[in-house]
């Protein structure tokens, strides 16, 4: 259970300045585990941790900073006010605090580089013909995953070489086994075709059960189901099925023998190790099952300068096994770890496995080797990852220089931003902002805009309101962190009067020194302002190739957000006119059923079922729509 205590009264931490409320702050924090959160004077979250005693600990920041570390110093200066959230035990606050890193990544935390939420591999057991897929959650409770794993990549290789290997369906038809042909995975040995009923539920299932076994690192159960199953096939005289099965035993055998590991028999083991630099850290993980390399990933470690190995490995485990799909047995590390005991405690409560879950740290022996093999994948992986970084950089570098020079510019343009503008008819009239730094997206910038104009079809007028309403934030040197930089380069998506626009909206707020362009769609013409002519391009050029994967990248979020707002309104329009049914029930409706054509979808007893809905209602709801 978690309690919490949010404070409200803008405290700020300085201990010259309201010194007496820090005191009656800290003097009534209670002495339980639990969480806490640092705020800096933009009420941004910019440290979370845990603790056994919350008192202790968040008290300690505002005392000597003697052992400080610098960055311990530089983050007790930037705190302006706490919260703190108490739990029943240190297990619960561990299970929050890796959350909530996750959740706010903030500034000061130790953290797994982590843009989305890491892929698993789910076998969704739903249907009656199961399906394997990448997903981004594993929160069905019916289904079973596997992984999380670095990217979707890996994911994608796995899934790849699994469906050679287990003739799974990819496709999302209904199986009814009354089809007439089966499709071309079925010729290319990578179904087994339920849909025509060559192969009954029974038989797909075995599939899905060997698939299962399988990416769990089972392999030798795997092969001596497959082997019994050659066997019968062929005493009951199916010899291209026996052939078939004969030839995925082969294609598993030459993995077995890539996948063992240095005469090891480890059978459930996860050996980590680190490479670091800077203000990073690389962590390298091999899994290894029933002595066989199940497989090996690499994850990226945030803000960990002048963080020791062990506080890193420590951090990693936390955040890592918090959305595992499986615990193993055993987890080598390459240092003693002094919390190891209620790490253990945490991590055997999350298992729901019946053995105790151990992690070591070898001085000889087998396990001290591999894990001095893993060090050096990470070393050299960490290595091959800087270069590429160093190459990519370099290209970037290359590209924005190469605009420069073609667009006559003062400086390279380091941060741009692009516009768009979305609608049919003026209905739903929306403008899209998306921002490049250093050639990169940076979606953390990105802006939606509502068109207030009063002829919503005006696409110049929509432009040139979108582009005043921006650029007024750098007039009034707004701290809004998506507005406050100004752009070297402004992309219109438009022609000559989009552009036209735009610029004037610039002059009229004094801001005419910052270079704007439009790109026109059909001809990929770069007009500017007060040229006749369209500048040309080398139609191959990286500059070019930049501008219109930023000119695409805002037409697609305009386009998004304009779905969206259609979608919004849609729905809104219809139910709006059902008597009986005002906001609240509206809401119930989509957030239940998720879309006005799922609620067509739905019986009458479904949506009688929903608060505040009785039978009557539900019958006028689907007589309406």
């Amino acid at each position: 259970m978690f309690s919490c205590n949010f404070a409200h009264n803008n405290f700020f931490h300085n201990l010259t300045i309201n010194k007496s409320a820090l005191e009656s702050r800290l003097s009534i924090l209670p002495k339980s585990p639990g969480i806490y959160l640092f705020f800096n004077k933009k009420n941004e979250i910019i440290y979370i941790g845990k603790s056994n005693s919350l008192k202790d600990r968040i008290s300690s920041y505002f005392r000597s900073t003697k052992n400080f570390s610098s960055k311990t110093i530089e983050l007790t200066l930037k705190i302006r006010d706490f919260e703190y959230i108490t739990t029943d035990t240190n297990q619960e606050a561990i299970l929050l605090e890796s959350s909530l890193i996750k959740k706010h990544k903030p500034k000061y935390n130790i953290r797994l580089k982590d843009d989305k939420n890491y892929p698993y591999i789910k076998v969704d057991l739903n249907d009656p013909f199961p399906k394997i897929y990448i997903s981004r959650k594993a929160s069905d409770k019916n289904s079973t995953y596997f992984g999380p794993f670095a990217s979707a990549v890996s994911v994608r290789k796995t899934l790849n070489l699994l469906n050679k290997l287990f003739p799974y369906r990819t496709c999302t038809k209904k199986i009814t086994g009354t089809d007439s042909r089966p499709c071309l995975e079925f010729h290319l040995k990578r179904c087994i075709a339920p849909c025509t009923g060559y192969a009954n539920q029974k038989e797909y299932k075995t599939v899905i059960d060997e698939a299962s076994l399988f990416l769990a690192g089972n392999t030798q159960k795997v092969m001596d189901e497959l082997k019994n199953s050659m066997k019968n096939a062929s005493e009951n005289m199916k010899y291209e099925k026996a052939a078939l099965i004969r030839d995925r035993i082969k294609a598993i055998e030459n993995i077995y023998e890539k996948q063992q590991v240095m005469g090891v028999n480890f059978k459930n083991t996860d050996v980590l190790n680190i490479a670091k630099d800077n203000n990073e850290a690389w962590i390298e993980v091999f899994f290894i099952r029933n002595g066989n390399l199940l497989g090996r990933e690499n994850f990226m470690m945030l803000e960990t300068s002048e963080e020791t190995t062990e506080t890193i490995i420590y951090k990693y485990i936390e955040q890592f096994y918090s959305q595992a799909s499986h615990i193993p047995k055993e987890i080598i590390v390459p240092e003693e770890l002094k919390q190891k005991f209620e790490l253990e405690i945490w991590l055997n409560k999350i298992s729901n496995e019946k053995y105790k879950v151990k992690i070591i740290k070898p001085t000889i022996g087998k396990k001290l080797k591999i894990l001095n093999l893993v060090k050096r994948n990470a070393q050299e992986g960490y290595n091959q990852f800087k270069a590429k970084q160093r190459t990519k950089v370099s290209e970037e570098r290359r590209t924005l220089s190469e605009l420069q020079e073609e667009l006559n510019l003062i400086s390279p343009p380091i941060r741009i931003e692009c516009f768009d503008i979305s609608h049919i008819q003026g209905t739903n009239t929306v403008g899209s902002m998306v921002v490049y730094q250093n050639g990169k997206p940076l979606k953390s910038h990105y802006r939606k805009f509502k068109i207030k104009s009063h002829d919503k079809n005006d696409d110049f007028a929509s432009m040139y309101e979108i582009i005043k309403r921006r650029c007024s934030y750098l007039v009034e040197k707004s701290e809004k962190s998506s507005f406050s930089e100004k752009p070297n380069l402004i992309i219109i998506d438009g022609g000559k009067g989009q552009l036209s626009k735009s610029y004037h909206a610039l002059l009229q707020l004094g801001l005419s020194d910052i270079p704007i362009i439009s790109l026109a769609k059909k001809e990929e013409e770069i007009f500017i302002p007060f040229q006749e002519n369209p500048l040309i391009i080398d139609k191959n050029s990286k500059s070019l190739f930049l501008l219109q994967r930023i000119r695409d990248e805002s037409h697609r979020f305009a386009i998004s957000y304009h779905r969206s707002m259609r979608n919004n309104n849609s729905n809104k329009s219809i139910l709006d006119s059902i008597d009986g049914i005002g906001t609240k029930k509206r809401q119930l409706l989509i957030k239940h059923f998720g879309s006005v054509s799922n609620i067509r979808q739905a019986s009458h007893t479904e949506i009688s079922l929903l608060k505040g809905f009785s039978k009557k209602l539900a019958k006028k709801v689907k007589d309406k729509i």
